[in-house]
């Protein structure tokens, strides 16, 4: 019986480590919220394939809001440290690849959707482009905009 009561505790560890949207927004460390904010991102963008799987749309548009949520709170809080990207690029080079990989992974999931459910992404991915393309640009040029 033991073993089993371990693998319990271990699966409902999981899933109070497993990030989320308020657990990002408490954090008062501008950066360590962007990366949260990002993790959701992708926890969301898998839990959205989960519920795919078993025809559930509604769940679908929810987790990609989140997802677009939670893209730009990591943006809105890089923005918010008002560190100039060319010189502090660590964090800000997270959040472009996180968003460049997520955009991979927001295509290849919309291919393997159903044609009529492929508009259901659109503009999550939209908006994953133009915050991916933002980072960038401030990694090039200096301050985003």
């Amino acid at each position: 019986m033991r073993p089993y009561a371990v693998l319990g505790l271990i699966a409902i560890s999981g899933v109070l480590w497993c990030a989320d949207l308020k657990q990002a927004r408490a954090e008062p460390n501008l950066e360590k919220r962007a990366k949260l904010a990002l993790e959701n991102a992708v926890a969301k963008l898998q839990e959205a394939r989960d519920v795919y799987q078993k025809d559930d749309n509604t769940a679908v548009t929810a987790d990609a809001a989140e997802i677009q949520e939670s893209v730009d709170l990591a943006y809105a809080s890089l923005n918010e440290t008002h560190k100039d990207p060319r010189r502090s690029p660590k964090w800000f080079k997270y959040a472009e690849i996180q968003t460049r990989d997520l955009l991979r992974k927001l295509e290849t999931f919309q291919q393997e959707m159903n044609f009529q459910d492929r508009p259901l992404l659109d503009k999550v991915k939209e908006d994953v482009q133009k915050v991916h393309e933002k980072l960038l640009l401030g990694l090039m040029e200096g301050k985003p905009r």
